[in-house]
């Protein structure tokens, strides 16, 4: 093809360096930069939330269902079928929650306490995978027993063993006008756990789901069911299937994304400004192409009116100063994709950017990368070069063959 072949030749061709030549360099410069950054902010960005989706689903579960109303507890028992027939459903367990004040010498706290199944300590998540001292005993002996996130027992200065003092704080409309008090119960330390969520570990503590029903009055009766699928990905389907079946003023159906869903809201507005903020770099590359390409035009305006004497048509006049621009951005796209993957791989490789160990829960920057980010940076970085070729390579293809060659 003609005009590749003369359009390289216009980027080789120039043995000294002039001002369009040091444009041009800048451009391309200007594009590597632009797109090495964004595929490296980008996979920083996937990094931190792969760790935090792990982080989240290794503790909560994938699809949570919960009574909205007090008819629900009636209910439970075809809720119960409903999960057991659904596809994808890996185990599932009966959870209850409720807000109750916990107190310990003159210290207390306002906090969760769920009641959960003793089963889970053969499970590879939720509280029993996460017990740093004590064990996961939540087995009624003596007295009932209790586990405390960690931040929560140092400000209670609770330690194994010890007995703590819980009132619930359960229905307390009713508690006021049937001139009654709040349930109170005492309850033995048996372990300490750390998710490194901070919000679970402040404000959730854990026993059984019997010891819940004698402290929030609830006999024979629960609040909710915790689900584990076979994927963790598949959770929006299958909530969606078992929202079919599921009366919704009765209970709601939550995933793990429900859970959080404002926490991953900052941080997709946090990726996708860094994702703009970083293309003005690759935008301001492309200026340059701009500029650099309009004045190449007025410099060979002879070269282009010898061209199209010869019989070279406007459209192969506009190709030609097209693929010079788009050949600069390629340039550019490649080494700022090949200079972005190289990065990433030496920080997941070698970890040269080191994160101290005793205040974050990684050592290292997290980075992922993801081959879709790279086409999505790639594609963009290309159409702003081709959007930034279009006017200088019409203004070349309008040019006067008369006036160009009349001074010749």
């Amino acid at each position: 093809m003609i005009e590749l072949f003369i359009a390289k030749r216009y980027l080789r061709a120039k043995h000294k360096m002039n001002f369009i030549t040091i444009i041009s360099l800048l451009s391309t410069i200007g594009i590597t930069i632009g797109v090495a950054a964004l595929i490296i902010v980008l996979s920083v960005f996937n990094g931190f939330s792969s760790l935090v989706t792990s982080i989240m689903v290794s503790f909560d579960p994938h699809i949570r269902v919960s009574v909205i109303d007090e008819k629900g507890f009636t209910q439970t028992d075809s809720i119960n079928r409903i999960i057991g027939k659904t596809a994808g459903v890996a185990s599932y367990s009966k959870f209850i929650e409720g807000k109750v004040i916990i107190l310990n010498r003159k210290s207390y706290e306002i906090v969760n306490f769920k009641g959960i199944e003793s089963k889970q300590e053969n499970e590879s998540w939720g509280v029993a995978s996460k017990i740093i001292s004590g064990k996961f005993n939540i087995e009624r002996s003596e007295t009932e027993k209790i586990i405390l996130g960690l931040p929560l027992a140092l400000r209670l200065s609770a330690r194994i063993g010890d007995t703590i003092t819980v009132t619930s704080a359960y229905n307390i409309e009713r508690t006021i006008t049937s001139l009654s008090i709040p349930q109170t119960r005492k309850f033995a330390v048996s372990g300490i756990f750390e998710s490194n969520n901070r919000d679970y570990d402040v404000s959730y503590v854990f026993s059984s789901i019997p010891s819940a029903q004698r402290l929030f009055g609830l006999q024979g009766k629960i609040t909710g069911y915790e689900i584990r699928l076979d994927n963790f990905k598949n959770a929006q389907s299958v909530k969606e299937k078992m929202a079919g079946e599921i009366d919704p003023r009765l209970f709601s159906v939550n995933t793990w994304y429900d859970l959080h869903k404002q926490l991953y809201n900052v941080m997709q507005i946090e990726r996708w400004a860094a994702y703009i903020l970083l293309c003005l770099i690759i935008a301001v590359a492309t200026f340059n192409i701009f500029a650099s390409l309009t004045m190449t035009v007025i410099e060979k305006k002879k070269d282009i009116g010898i061209l199209r004497s010869m019989g070279v048509n406007k459209k192969s006049i506009l190709r030609l100063f097209m693929f010079e621009g788009i050949l600069v951005g390629s340039i550019g796209t490649l080494f700022g994709i090949i200079l972005g993957i190289l990065v990433c791989y030496l920080q997941i490789q070698y970890n040269f950017y080191p994160l101290d160990s005793s205040k974050y829960i990684i050592n290292a920057l997290p980075v992922e990368l993801r081959w879709m980010d790279i086409l999505a940076i790639g594609g963009m970085a290309m159409f702003l070069a081709f959007t930034a070729s279009l006017y200088p390579a019409k203004r070349a293809a309008g040019t006067v063959i008369i006036e160009s060659i009349k001074y010749e």
